[in-house]
This record gives structure tokens, C-alpha cells and sequence, in this order.
């Protein structure tokens, strides 16, 4: 049985050793998606923005995403954005593990999606431990909030500035902190 592509093993959640076969390819791919990154960073026009994007996370962005350069991504092809989202100005996404936004998503100034991690004893602490973000449908992610790996934001929920979020938020609370907890239920009207 052949093995999968690292880039396969890393959206199944495998942990990848410092010294895998396939670990440069990693680099090669982030060095290739910093290339379109700065074009896309340098570019005024929304509609190359949005073009550059589609390249960068080989998806179609839709015409009513909305993105404020900078934007810094690691890799970008497993990064999925649906309709209606804006991304605000000097967010970093880190999505090797998978980062889902879902459709009407609203993302602030400075936010990181950080879907990488390492493990804690020092002669492992090389190896990458991917985990996905998935942030539903109409959730507000503050400024400067950071979002880890591993981590569902719930539908309308929202994620005050500054907080870091470890754990799962459900739908329709706000939660703030570090690390983050529930400070309040949105009530429908």
C-alpha cells in the first residue's frame, strides 16, 4: 500500500515527525504561496485580491468575500472561504491542519487561525501536530482574538477582541478571555 501525500496526512490530523521523507515539501509549498502572497498584499484591486486568493487556496473565492491586505497564510490549500465573508486587515492563517469559514463570516483586525501545533517534550518538539479550525455560519472573530487548533466557533457566536480560544464555542454566545469562556447567550429577537 502506498503512503499518502503529506499534505493528505496532515488534513487526517497525522502528527508529522521533523524527520519525515516529505517534510520539504512543506517549505517548498509555503515558499510558493508567499510568492502569491505578495502580489495579493500589494494589489489595491478587490477583484485580484479575490483571484490571487482563489489561486492561493486552489478554491473558488466568491465575488462577495471581502479581504483587507495583508493577509499571511503558511500554505492556503486547505483554507476553504464561503460567500459573504470579510477578512479585515493583517490576519494570519496557519492551515495546514484546515481552516472551514463558513458563508456571512466576519473576521477583525489582527486575527490568527492557527491550526499547527508541537508537542511539548523537547526532543519532539520539531514535529507538527495539525488539528482544523471550522468557524460557522454568521460568527464575529474579534480583533486580535487567536483561534487554535482543533477549535469549532459555533454558528452567530462571537469571540470578544484580544481572546484566546482553546476550546470548542457553541452557537449563539459571545466568549472572551484567555482563555476564552462564555460570557453571555444571544438571544434571538
Amino acid at each position: 500500500m502506498q503512503r499518502k501525500d503529506i499534505f493528505e496526512r496532515l488534513q487526517n490530523g497525522e502528527i508529522i515527525s521533523s524527520d519525515d521523507s516529505e517534510a520539504y515539501k512543506m517549505r517548498e509549498a509555503s515558499f510558493a504561496t508567499k510568492a502569491l502572497l505578495l502580489k495579493m498584499n500589494n494589489t489595491e484591486d478587490p477583484g485580484e485580491v479575490r483571484a490571487l486568493l482563489s489561486e492561493i487556496t486552489a478554491t473558488e473565492i466568491d465575488e462577495t468575500v471581502t479581504v483587507f491586505t495583508p493577509l499571511h497564510i503558511n500554505y492556503g490549500k486547505h483554507t476553504k472561504i464561503g460567500k459573504n465573508v470579510f477578512i479585515n486587515f493583517d490576519c494570519v492563517f496557519l492551515d495546514l491542519g484546515g481552516i472551514t469559514i463558513e458563508d456571512n463570516v466576519q473576521i477583525a483586525p489582527k486575527v490568527s487561525l492557527l491550526t499547527e501545533s508541537h508537542p511539548l517534550h523537547p526532543a519532539d518538539r520539531q514535529s507538527l501536530i495539525p488539528k482544523p479550525i471550522h468557524i460557522k455560519k454568521n460568527a464575529w472573530i474579534g480583533a486580535n482574538a487567536t483561534i487554535l487548533q482543533g477549535v469549532t466557533v459555533g454558528e452567530n457566536a462571537v469571540v470578544a477582541a484580544g481572546s484566546v480560544v482553546s476550546k470548542d464555542v457553541p452557537d449563539n454566545v459571545v466568549v472572551g478571555g484567555i482563555p476564552a469562556k462564555i460570557i453571555k447567550e444571544i438571544k434571538s429577537v
